[in-house]
């Protein structure tokens, strides 16, 4: 799988667990995960590169206590070495 399309199924992954995903430029400072008056919240960052923004979308997901075991097994099972161009 090409890392876009693995970014996309992670940005679904994300929304199917609650999470709000705005892309917003935020001058390569990443974005992230945060919750605000009770709602998920995922930041992702636009001047950032696929690789980048993939990072910080499995990195929200595996510290979500809802998902994280999820998400491990399914990024080992896709991989974000090896596999993803």
């Amino acid at each position: 799988m090409r890392t876009v399309e693995v970014l996309r199924a992670a940005l679904r992954l994300a929304e199917g667990a609650g999470y709000q995903v705005r892309h917003e430029w935020l001058d390569g400072n990443g974005g992230g995960a945060c919750e605000v008056k009770g709602r998920k919240l995922l930041l992702v960052d636009l001047a950032l590169g696929p690789r980048e923004q993939l990072e910080i979308v499995l990195d929200a997901l595996r510290r979500d206590p809802g998902v994280g075991r999820e998400v491990l097994r399914w990024d080992a099972g896709q991989g974000t070495r090896g596999e993803v161009a």
